[in-house]
C-alpha cells in the first residue's frame, strides 16, 4: 500500500519536515506537490527557494533541469540557462568559461537575435562591455572597433555612440583615453568641430570641455544659435536609448540607460521603430508610460505581434464508454473489487458508436514587422479500424452492425457476438461452444465447459469446469476447485481468488488471493491489498510477480519461476519456427518473383496487375517479419540480466522458492518489503 502523504513514512513528508528549510523553501516544495511535479529534484536544504523557483519552472515546462540543477549556481544563473533551453541554445561552453549571472543573459539574448557574439567574447569581459557589443551588433555597427577588454564599458559606449552618428570614432578609439575624454571629442564631432586641437592625451577632460566650449563661442554670429542648440541637445538633452527585438520578431523592448541629461521623447521612441519597420503591434500607452515615468535602466514591452493559433486536431467523440475493463474499483486495503467491476459495453445494431471532428484552420498571425506568421492546420486522425462496425455515408459517423460487446483496444473498434446465459453452466448445460464472448450470470459448477473465441464473463463462481477464451476471463466471485479447474485465455485471467485453480494465459493473471494453484503465464501475476497472499503451488510468469505476501507463517512451499523459465523457451521456440515459416515463404515470393519478370504476360494490364499483387505478398510478408523480431526482441529486453522480477511488498516467509532465469534461490527466513532481482548471474534481495 502506498503511504498516505501526510504519514512520517512517507519520503516527500520528511523532506518537509527538514528543520534545515525556510519557509519559502517550504512554499517551493509545496507548489511543486501541487502541480504534480517530481520535487526530488530541487528537495535540497542546500538550494535557496529563488533556486528552487528555477528547477520547478523548469520541471513545468518539460526542461531537463539536471544542466542547472547545481547549488553552486545562483539563482541568476540557473534562470539563464533554463530561458536558453526555450530557444534551444546552449550555455554550457560560456558556464565553463566563467560567465555567470546577466553576463549569461547578454549571451543568451545575442543568440537568440542571431548574432555572433562569439567572434568578440573574451573571457575577461564582463556584463556592461558585453551588452555595449551586442547592442552594437544589433544596431549593425562594426562592433570590431571597439570589442575589446582593454576599453571598459563606458569605453565602449562613447565609441557605440559615434558610430551610431556616423562620426570619425578614430579620432578617439585609444584606449588610454578616458570615457570622458572621449566624450568630450565626441560631443566636439557631433557639433561639427576642428577637434584636433585638443584630442590630445595631454589634456584632461576639464581642458578638453573648456577648448571645446571656447571653439563654440568663436564661430561666426550666424552660427551662435546652432551652437547654443548644439550644447543644449549633446550636453544636456541626451538622447541615448535601444530598441531590443527579441522572440524572433515578435516583441520589442525599449532600454533607457540612466545617463545624466538623457531626455528621450516619444518622437524618439516612433521614430526609431519607424526606422527599424516595426509597425504592427505597438503598445503606445506603454510608450506614453515609459517617457511621463522616466523608467530608466528597465526592459519595457513597446511592441508585440500577433502570434498564430494552430488549429485543433481531428478528433473522435465515442457515446459508449471506453475503459470499463481497465478500472475496477480499489477496496479499502488496497485489494481489487471484482465483483462490482462492469466487464463490458453491450451496444444495439444501428447504435451510433462515434463521430469524427474534423481537424481544423488555424489563425495566422503577424510579427512586429508586420509579416504573416502562417498558423499550421490541425492533423487529420487516421479512420477508425476494427470490425463489427460501419461508417455512415457521411464519412464521420460510426454505426454498430449487430448487437454485441463494444470494445475498444489499441485504437481498434471490436464489436462481437455476445451470448449471455442466465442460468448456472453445469454438465447438464452441455459443452458451449461460441463465436464471440459470453457472459454468465450465475455460477459454473462441475462438468461445466465454455469455449469462446472472444472474452468469458462469470458473474459469480467457477469449481469443476474448463473455460477456454480467445480473449479475457473473468470470474468475478472466485474460482475454487480440487486441482479440477482449467483456464486457458489469449488475454488476462482474473478473479477475487484462485484456489487450486490451473490457469494458462498469454496475459497477467490477477487476483487479491492465489492459493495452492498451478499458474503458467507469458505475463505477470499480481496479487492485490494488504490481505493478499499468494501461497503453494507453482507460479511460472515471464514477466515477473506482484504479491503483496508470500507464502506463510507455517512455511508452505511456494515455487515461483520467473523471467527465461520453461514459457519462455517455448514461446521464444514458437518465435523460431514461425520465423522460419516466414523466410521460407519470402524465398517463394521472391523466387515466383523473378520468374514472372522472365515471362510477363503479354496484355500490360494482366501484367501490372499480376506484380502488384505479388509485390503486395512480399511487403505483407516483410511487415510479419519485421512485428515478429520486435516481438522477440521485447521478450528479451523484460527478461534482461537486470530484470527486477519479484516484489513482496509485505511479508515473504521462509519455504518460498525464487527462480528467476532459472537461477534458484530458496528463501531462508521471514523479511518484510523486499525485492528480488537477478544480478551478475545471482539472485538478490533489494529492500523496498
Amino acid at each position: 500500500m502506498c503511504a498516505d502523504s501526510t504519514s512520517p513514512q512517507n519520503p516527500e513528508y520528511a523532506i518537509m519536515e527538514n528543520s534545515e528549510y525556510m519557509k519559502e523553501q517550504h512554499q517551493e516544495i509545496l507548489l511543486g506537490k501541487e502541480e504534480g511535479l517530481d520535487v526530488s529534484a530541487y528537495s535540497n536544504p542546500e538550494l535557496n527557494w529563488l533556486q528552487m523557483e528555477q528547477i520547478r519552472m523548469g520541471i513545468k515546462d518539460k526542461v531537463d533541469v539536471s544542466a542547472y540543477a547545481d547549488p553552486s549556481y545562483s539563482y541568476e544563473t540557473m534562470k539563464q540557462i533554463r530561458l536558453s533551453s526555450y530557444s534551444s541554445n546552449d550555455l554550457s561552453d560560456y558556464l565553463d568559461r566563467g560567465f555567470i549571472d546577466d553576463e549569461l543573459e547578454q549571451i543568451r539574448l545575442a543568440l537568440e537575435d542571431g548574432l555572433p557574439i562569439d567572434l568578440w567574447l573574451t573571457d575577461d569581459m564582463y556584463v556592461q562591455q558585453i551588452h555595449e557589443i551586442r547592442i552594437g551588433m544589433y544596431e549593425g555597427l562594426d562592433v570590431g572597433i571597439y570589442a575589446n577588454s582593454q576599453y571598459n564599458w563606458m569605453q565602449m559606449r562613447e565609441i557605440r555612440l559615434g558610430l551610431e552618428k556616423k562620426l570619425k570614432v578614430e579620432t578617439y578609439t585609444n584606449y588610454l583615453f578616458s570615457h570622458w575624454q572621449m566624450q568630450e571629442i565626441r560631443l566636439g564631432l557631433e557639433a561639427g568641430l576642428d577637434v584636433s586641437s585638443y584630442a590630445k592625451l595631454i589634456f584632461s577632460a576639464s581642458d578638453m570641455k573648456q577648448k571645446r566650449q571656447k571653439l563654440m563661442t568663436t564661430r561666426t554670429p550666424e552660427t551662435v544659435n546652432a551652437d547654443k542648440l548644439g550644447i543644449v541637445l549633446s550636453e544636456i538633452a541626451k538622447k541615448e536609448f535601444s530598441i531590443l527585438v527579441e522572440n524572433n520578431g515578435n516583441k520589442a523592448f525599449a532600454f533607457i540607460p540612466w545617463v545624466p541629461g538623457n531626455m528621450v521623447t516619444e518622437a524618439d521612441i516612433y521614430e526609431s521603430l519607424e526606422s527599424r519597420g516595426i509597425v504592427n503591434g505597438i503598445r503606445h500607452e506603454a510608450i506614453t508610460e515609459l517617457i511621463k515615468k522616466r523608467r530608466m535602466n528597465e526592459k519595457v514591452l513597446i511592441a508585440e505581434g500577433t502570434p498564430a493559433r494552430d488549429g485543433k486536431d481531428g478528433w473522435y467523440e465515442f457515446f459508449v464508454r471506453l475503459d470499463l475493463p481497465r478500472i475496477p474499483a480499489p477496496l479499502p486495503d488496497g485489494g481489487v473489487d471484482y465483483v462490482n467491476i462492469e466487464a463490458f459495453e453491450m451496444v444495439d445494431e444501428g447504435e451510433k458508436i462515434a463521430v469524427y471532428h474534423p481537424a481544423q484552420k488555424g489563425e495566422d498571425g503577424q510579427n512586429i514587422f508586420g509579416e504573416v506568421l502562417h498558423a499550421n492546420k490541425g492533423f487529420e486522425k487516421k479512420p477508425l479500424r476494427g470490425e463489427g462496425f460501419m461508417i455512415a455515408p457521411d464519412g464521420v459517423t460510426y454505426i454498430s452492425r449487430m448487437n454485441g460487446k463494444f470494445e475498444y483496444r489499441n485504437g481498434r473498434i471490436i464489436i462481437t457476438n455476445m451470448i449471455i446465459i442466465r442460468e448456472d453452466v453445469t454438465a447438464v448445460t452441455g459443452k458451449l461452444e461460441i463465436d464471440g464472448s459470453v457472459y454468465v450470470v450465475g455460477s459454473v459448477y462441475s462438468g461445466g465447459y465454455i469455449e469462446a473465441t472472444g472474452d468469458i464473463i462469470v458473474e459469480q463462481n467457477v469449481e469443476k469446469a474448463r473455460l477456454v477464451a480467445g480473449g479475457n476471463v473473468m470470474i468475478k466471485r472466485g474460482s475454487c476447485s480440487k486441482h479440477d479447474c482449467f483456464i486457458d485465455a489469449k488475454g488476462e485471467v482474473s478473479s477475487s481468488f484462485f484456489e487450486a485453480a490451473n490457469i494458462n494465459a498469454d496475459g497477467d493473471v490477477k487476483a487479491n488471493y492465489i492459493m495452492n494453484s498451478e499458474i503458467n503465464t507469458m505475463g505477470k501475476v499480481i496479487v492485490s491489498g494488504s490481505k493478499g497472499m499468494l501461497l503453494g503451488g507453482k507460479v511460472r510468469a515471464v514477466r515477473g510477480v506482484d504479491t503483496f505476501n508470500l507464502g506463510n507463517s507455517s512455511h508452505i512451499k511456494t515455487f515461483l519461476e520467473v523471467g527465461r523459465n520453461a514459457l519462455y523457451d517455448k514461446q521464444q521456440a514458437i518465435f523460431s519456427e514461425k520465423r522460419e515459416q516466414i523466410l521460407d515463404q519470402l524465398s517463394m515470393l521472391e523466387k515466383q518473383w523473378n520468374r514472372i519478370l522472365q515471362a510477363l504476360p503479354p496484355k500490360k494490364e494482366e501484367a501490372v496487375k499480376l506484380i502488384k499483387k505479388l509485390n503486395a505478398a512480399i511487403v505483407t510478408k516483410d511487415h510479419e517479419l519485421a512485428d515478429l523480431d520486435a516481438d522477440i526482441s521485447k521478450l528479451a529486453n523484460l527478461t534482461d540480466q537486470d530484470m527486477k522480477a519479484v516484489f513482496v511488498r509485505g511479508n515473504a516467509y521462509e519455504g518460498s522458492v525464487i527462480e528467476i532465469n532459472k537461477i534458484k534461490y530458496m528463501l531462508p527466513s521471514h523479511v518484510f518489503r523486499i525485492m528480488f532481482k537477478l544480478r551478475n548471474k545471482s539472485v538478490v534481495m533489494v529492500k523496498i
